[in-house]
């Protein structure tokens, strides 16, 4: 297969490439899905991880994002973009057959310590492909779609991943309600089935057309001088470590503190994580054309907040005796949740592309990433480490009030454990949030500007279906109107 860039490209051919990009997307997600997220937690848990382990795990991913300068020069190198992705991506996956293949060898099956050295290198290949995929994404995707197709890309693989998710999580109920001893076995699948699905994936990047790029010939220390020189896109690196910083804090500890404190069977966490998934899928489409219209600083600055606060929210999910109360609140929580980080993902991952330089965007976004992966690293070993300490301690604050009928007692507050880690980290995330004021997107809007004319929008769109509804109702019999709007659906806006 002919793994070349090309000089130019069609229409046609960027039209193609955007399609396979999109399959990659949806096979690369199916991968995580059986790999990573409450799954690898579930499976850690199950072989005995220790609180600094499961750390280790959710730092993984972004600890192995500072060997994105192998990228770097193997770009300066080979300029191909495409072989490196795709030939990197191949070694990536490969790890995940061994992990698979390593109970079905040994009774023994596996243990933690060769869980984390083997997907180390499965994040390692990973982030080499992935810096390598981010230029080559800036190039291939005109700007002017960036939202519009990313939020599409990423609606589609949030779909099958909330399919994937549910149908996993009641097949692994079962077997631990019934056959408990086969329960590795099928940990064992779930990564062998992921390491075909990223196999998948890497046969459509292989065929995306690469349009070619030019990487000056530079010292990696000069190259990574210029973004530091960019005043702007320094402002974003500060806001977007911060941020990163905080919300992994506390983020990678969501599904054990739902497991061990709360004490939810993975189906119901795997159920509360679809919630936040369709919640997502309604959201990042509006989200999307939004931040294509008004800046994806603007769509931060809206989204954010309400991130923060479900953050926050988790220091009082586990405080009610009554678990439906718990589980009522987790529900809230990952609705909103799934409605904000929609709007935060796609816009921190667009608003850096938008503002690297194009001929140095690989080293503008490595180093971003680099950096950000130091900061994101750093906090779930922090608190992995923290957790013993936390975990003796309690903090309290109590309303009582003495009546003749007896002693009433309210509980404002009650944090322990990762209830500790969830308010740092919510009020650290706030904060972060003064240093997006200071970064400059072009053609940004106001953020009260922004929900002006998205609620004028939202109102129009309202009126004009009342009154085609009104209009319907006079010519046609009420019984073929839903029948008309499905034929003719571009006859209501």
């Amino acid at each position: 297969m002919n793994l070349r860039p090309s000089s130019t490209l069609t229409e046609g051919e960027v039209k193609k490439g955007l399609q396979l990009v999109i399959a990659d997307g949806l096979a690369s997600e199916a991968m995580v899905t059986f790999t990573g997220g409450a799954f690898l937690a579930a499976i850690a848990l199950h072989l005995g991880a220790t609180n600094f382990q499961l750390g280790v795990l959710a730092a993984l991913p972004t600890f192995s994002s500072v060997f994105q300068l192998f990228s770097i020069w193997l770009v300066k190198r080979f300029n191909n973009r495409r072989a490196i992705a795709v030939i990197s991506n191949i070694f990536a996956r490969f790890p995940l057959f061994l992990i698979g293949i390593l109970p079905l060898l040994f009774s023994g099956g596996t243990s933690v310590q060769v869980l984390i050295f083997t997907l180390f290198f499965h994040y390692f290949f990973g982030s080499v492909a992935g810096a390598s995929w981010n230029s080559w994404m800036k190039d291939l995707v005109p700007e002017n779609q960036l939202g519009t197709y990313f939020s599409r890309r990423s609606r589609l693989s949030q779909i099958l991943n909330v399919t994937l998710s549910l149908l996993t999580a009641i097949v692994l109920d079962y077997i631990k309600a019934h056959h408990p001893d086969k329960e590795i076995m099928a940990y064992a699948g779930m990564f062998l089935t992921g390491g075909i699905l990223g196999m998948t994936g890497v046969y459509a990047l292989a065929k995306t057309p690469e349009p070619k790029s030019f990487l000056a010939n530079e010292n990696l220390f000069r190259l990574f001088h210029k973004p530091m020189k960019d005043r702007n896109f320094r402002k974003l690196l500060v806001f977007h470590s911060a941020w990163a910083f905080s919300l992994n804090l506390a983020t990678p500890f969501f599904s054990v503190y739902m497991l061990k404190t709360i004490g939810l069977p993975l189906s119901y966490i795997i159920g509360l994580g679809i919630l936040t998934q369709i919640a997502s899928i309604g959201a990042i489409r509006i989200w999307g054309k939004y931040a294509d219209k008004y800046s994806n600083k603007t769509i931060i600055q809206l989204c954010a907040p309400i991130y923060v606060t479900c953050i926050m929210a988790w220091s009082f999910a586990g405080m009610p005796a009554d678990k439906s109360i718990s589980l009522l609140i987790l529900a809230l929580i990952h609705v909103f949740t799934g409605i904000s980080t929609a709007g935060v993902n796609i816009a921190l991952n667009n608003i850096g592309i938008k503002l690297a330089s194009k001929n140095e965007a690989i080293v503008y976004l490595t180093f971003k990433n680099m950096v950000v992966a130091a900061c994101t690293t750093a906090a779930p070993l922090i608190g992995g480490l923290l957790a013993d300490f936390f975990a003796s301690h309690q903090f309290n604050w109590n309303i009582e009030w003495q009546g003749e009928h007896g002693t009433t007692l309210l509980h404002i507050i009650q944090l322990k454990g990762w209830s500790f880690f969830f308010m740092i980290g919510s009020i650290l995330a706030a904060l972060s949030l003064k240093l997006l004021n200071r970064v400059h997107e072009q053609g940004e809007v106001r953020k009260e500007r922004a929900v002006i004319y998205m609620r004028a929008n939202f109102r129009s769109k309202i009126r004009q279906n009342a009154v085609m509804d009104s209009v319907l109702h006079r010519i046609f019999s009420p019984a073929l109107i839903p029948a008309l709007k499905r034929k003719k659906p571009g006859f209501i806006k």
